[in-house]
């Protein structure tokens, strides 16, 4: 059946329905005016912070060598240039030990003589001049410009002590007490085993480090550097691409990407060889079980012969691993135990003490204005200042250590679950309360049945979710000395150089926090009814 439009009912239903056919302006144009305020805003802020800027000055090489120290370590070698021989030193807590003799180190020994200077013994005559000023002891008479004393002439003192100018620079008396003083240098020389050669592997890399000469092989190319001792270096065959120069004759900087690095120097040439892995992260250098391989280490902690006679293996395996200074595992667990349970132990207090004033603060549960305000004032006042700010308040009045990242958990935590646990009771159902009064029952009863089963599985809930969240936050305030695995954190990036001991408490921090959300998940699911069957 068709049905015909006419004019004037498209008229009427214009009338009728006039936000259909013309809706107002907003309802038109508003989500393209949020687009395009979002997209001003944003060049805005890119504009007002510089954005642009900061990418280009980022130094995203440095970056990268931060990012590659966390799965890796580097070996320094420095290369150093003696005379008519090479040296090669390494850093005093070198990942290879006491005696480093890598493989990709390639020496040539041969015998060099040295040379050594050796003062003699010095030669000292005993005349004894005349001359007073340089010499107290002296008993000469002073002496007038017509050599007479006090003016009249004493000829025989003087041929006793004959007066000597100090100023005449012919004068025995030139010497310090008017000593004949001689000295005679003698060099001493002998011949030793020196390395005179040294070749040294980074990557694809080969350094040839020869007496005046450098050469560097990559590619099937080569590029010699002539050394000029205490002067310059001097490329002879240009720079490539991935070799730097300040300005002529300052050292030249190599860099062999994820391999490592090197510079050439006037004096030596340093190496910076990265390996993948945490170098003697089970054992240091000091444990009778690092020369050890990973077999032979199994072999000996269940079953070898005494490493120690003092103790087993195994007990030796145990307390080498626990206490390596490298890595520090005891010390490390230790902070991060410590770390649960400043958030355990914080958010417990809290919850206790939010409870009662949470019920103080609801308004249809205590029926006082001014109680209300005040205690919500309370919380606001907890909660307005951030946890590391209340961390470094009491860190000032306890002193660095636990107690304080408990109480900077315990204040911030209160303010926060205090203001949710009353606006849970605001929004409560009255008829569960009401039957519980219509049969008599008191006040306390009345809170107690009628209005704590319905908020406590929420109260549960919301404490259990900022116990992990108070995980995460210890760390944090931990860094500014309220115990913890934060400090131990803070000083392994401090330095600048252990970035593998940053990873290595950052995965562990992640462990707990996965562990801890999970078990927090369940507790939740179980206490508000969640995943049950119908």
């Amino acid at each position: 059946m068709a049905i015909s439009v006419t004019a004037d009912t498209v008229n009427d239903l214009r009338e009728r329905h006039a936000e259909v056919f013309r809706p107002p302006f907003l309802r038109r144009y508003g989500l393209f005016m949020a687009l395009a305020f979002c997209v001003l805003y944003s060049f805005y802020c890119w504009w007002f912070f510089g954005v642009g800027k900061a990418l280009e000055r980022a130094n995203w090489g440095i970056a990268g060598s931060y990012l590659a120290d966390w799965v890796s370590y580097e070996v320094r070698p420095d290369v150093e240039f003696e005379d008519g021989y090479l040296q090669i030193v390494y850093p005093r807590f070198s990942p290879l030990g006491d005696n480093p003799d890598p493989e990709w180190i390639v020496t040539k020994i041969a015998p060099v003589t040295i040379r050594e200077q050796a003062a003699a013994k010095p030669a000292t005559g005993a005349s004894k001049g005349a001359n007073i000023f340089m010499n107290p002891d002296a008993n000469t008479p002073a002496v007038t410009g017509n050599g007479s004393q006090n003016g009249a002439a004493t000829p025989s003192d003087a041929s006793k002590k004959p007066a000597i100018s100090f100023m005449a620079p012919s004068s025995s008396a030139t010497q310090l007490g008017g000593a004949n003083t001689t000295t005679s240098q003698t060099t001493a020389t002998r011949t030793e085993d020196k390395i005179v050669e040294a070749d040294v592997l980074v990557g694809d890399a080969r350094i040839e480090v020869r007496q005046g000469i450098v050469t560097v092989i990559r590619g099937g190319q080569s590029w010699r550097f002539d050394i000029e001792r205490e002067e310059k270096v001097i490329p002879l065959d240009g720079l490539a691409e991935w070799m730097s120069q300040r300005r002529p004759g300052e050292k030249v900087r190599l860099n062999f990407g994820w391999s490592g690095r090197a510079e050439v120097q006037d004096d030596e040439v340093k190496v910076w060889h990265r390996f993948f892995g945490w170098e003697n992260f089970f054992f240091d250098t000091n444990s009778k079980l690092w020369p050890l391989s990973g077999g032979e280490r199994m072999v000996a902690i269940f079953g070898g012969d005494r490493l120690d006679p003092k103790m087993s293996n195994a007990a030796l395996a145990w307390r080498d691993f626990t206490m390596n200074p490298s890595w520090q595992h005891w010390d490390v667990w230790v902070k991060l135990l410590q770390t649960i349970v400043m958030a355990f132990v914080g958010t417990l207090f809290a919850t206790l003490l939010a409870f009662p004033l949470a019920f103080m603060a609801a308004r249809n549960i205590t029926r006082s204005t001014v109680t209300n305000q005040i205690t919500k004032r309370f919380f606001d006042f907890f909660r307005s200042v951030d946890m590391l700010i209340w961390a470094l308040f009491f860190t000032r009045a306890f002193g660095p250590g636990p107690l304080a990242g408990i109480s900077a958990i315990f204040v911030t935590d209160t303010g926060t679950l205090g203001k949710l646990y009353a606006e849970a009771l605001e929004n409560i159902d009255d008829k569960q309360r009401e039957g519980v009064k219509s049969v008599g029952a008191t006040g306390t009863l009345i809170q107690r049945f009628g209005v704590v089963p319905q908020v406590l599985p929420v109260f549960m809930s919301q404490s259990l979710y900022f116990w992990e969240s108070n995980t995460r936050s210890a760390t944090i305030i931990g860094a500014v000395g309220a115990g913890g695995i934060g400090l131990k954190l803070w000083e392994a990036m401090r330095t600048n150089q252990d970035w593998e001991n940053v990873a290595y408490m950052v995965i562990l921090i992640l462990i707990v926090v996965f562990i801890f959300d999970n078990i927090s998940n369940y507790l939740r699911s179980k206490l508000t009814g969640a995943g049950k069957a119908p």
